[in-house]
């Protein structure tokens, strides 16, 4: 049921996010070492600034954790508050 609050209230599942921004580290670092060695200096760049975007989300990631139940609550609380009954 939408009660029209859900971007306000929305929350990232972020432990998912830090295991795949994890696994998007090693693909980059994988990639720009790679394409570094065979030569594509091009492609090298290009992987290098993903490098880069995907470290700064494995960091605001581990920023949020860290800031605790604000950001990642347990698992007895609700996404967000059921909506108030009106009534006439």
């Amino acid at each position: 049921m939408r009660t029209g609050s859900e971007p306000t209230t929305a929350r990232s599942p972020l432990r998912l996010r830090f295991w795949l921004s994890l696994w998007g580290e090693v693909w980059t670092i994988g990639g720009t070492v790679a394409l570094a060695l065979a030569g594509r200096t091009g492609w090298a760049a290009l992987c290098g600034v993903l490098w880069l975007i995907v470290t700064v989300d494995l960091f605001m990631v581990l920023r949020h954790i860290r800031q605790g139940p604000h950001w990642q609550p347990g698992r007895d609380i609700p996404p967000y508050a059921p909506p108030e009954q009106r009534r006439r």
